[in-house]
């Protein structure tokens, strides 16, 4: 098997957590260099994971030759430029979500990538739960019916910490809706097969008062008339939500449980109604016996490392466009302006 050499811009945080344990799990992937503006942190996680160098600087990471493709997790204020110096170099790219402070620097984003001819993956990385994989199947088939309502919820605890950039909506783009919601919205609308075409929003810092939003509420009415409700908050003890996801349709409905999470876990019920069952005035609730959803658990970011190689090598289809994760953006950027206004909006 060809295995692709990876080098990692902002090797701390997400990336040191989460996806260089997956990289080093891919078949299909070999690392190579890191780089955090903390030299000493660099080297930590250069020599946790066994790679050949550690930078402080990206120029020196992409000068070498022996690297074809960068897993960027920078803070987002970084993205534009790093993607613009990693496609000069001619690297493939794999950046974290978002990919930009706004919609339109995720278009210029992409723009310099398809003129450099490299290839951009958004990390969108709960596409590839198992669990998640299962639930579009299940939809797309049709046992549930036509798709009426949804719900995602994602929340975390997140005082307010002094010089912290996700915190700030100038170096971040938003705040809980822009980090965390928008998960819940690529989620929906990539297990449903549906798009968003209005949105009506709520966004506030009333909590911890720093700039960006530490709870939001966002409403979209989909292309088939279905609602979504998304909740996204910095203010909730993480043992305190159970970050539900949930689709409801004319003849069933799918309720997770703990799917939504950087770890590939949690449990989900199916429910298919009776055909049979006609109106009811009573509203008797007839448990039909809900089924536990099973499926064969791994690892989200390994998959992710292992599809963005494929798909470079041309034997897999891309599981994240970028088009996805700008339009996810879009809904995003527009539903903080809805916040602001209160007046509901087409996209």
């Amino acid at each position: 098997m060809t295995k692709l050499r990876w080098g990692v811009i902002g090797a701390g945080g997400i990336a040191d957590r989460r996806t260089i344990p997956g990289m080093m799990l891919a078949d299909n992937a070999e690392l190579i260099a890191v780089m955090d503006a903390n030299k000493e942190a660099a080297e930590r996680v250069k020599e946790k994971y066994g790679a050949l160098a550690a930078y402080d600087n990206e120029a020196d990471l992409l000068a070498r030759d022996d690297i074809d493709v960068v897993y960027i997790a920078s803070p987002v204020f970084c993205h534009k430029p790093q993607v613009a110096a990693a496609a000069a170099a001619k690297k493939h790219i794999l950046l974290e979500k978002p990919m930009g402070l706004t919609v339109a620097d995720s278009e210029e984003i992409y723009e310099m990538c398809k003129k450099a001819g490299v290839k951009l993956g958004i990390g969108f990385m709960m596409r590839y739960h198992a669990y998640h994989q299962k639930m579009k199947e299940i939809i797309q088939s049709g046992q549930i019916g036509e798709i009426v309502s949804c719900r995602g919820q994602l929340t975390c605890w997140y005082p307010k910490m002094e010089g912290n950039w996700r915190q700030d909506k100038t170096k971040s783009g938003g705040g809980a809706m822009m980090d965390m919601g928008i998960h819940c919205i690529d989620l929906i609308q990539y297990i449903t097969g549906l798009k968003a075409e209005k949105v009506f929003a709520f966004a506030d810092n009333g909590t911890f008062g720093y700039n960006a939003d530490d709870s939001s509420a966002v409403l979209m009415q989909m292309e088939n008339g279905a609602k979504v409700f998304v909740d996204a908050n910095f203010n909730i003890p993480d043992i305190a939500a159970k970050c539900f996801l949930e689709f409801y349709g004319t003849k069933g409905s799918i309720l997770a449980n703990g799917t939504i999470s950087q770890v590939e876990g949690g449990t989900v019920e199916v429910i298919i109604a009776d055909d049979s069952l006609g109106y009811d005035a009573a509203q008797n609730r007839v448990d039909n016996g809900p089924v536990k959803m099973e499926a064969e658990l791994g690892n989200m970011y390994q998959k992710e490392i292992e599809n963005f190689g494929k798909y470079i090598l041309g034997e897999e289809a891309e599981i994240v466009s970028p088009e996805d994760a700008i339009f996810n953006q879009k809904i995003v950027e527009t539903a903080y302006g809805v916040a602001e206004t209160g007046v509901c909006t087409k996209l």
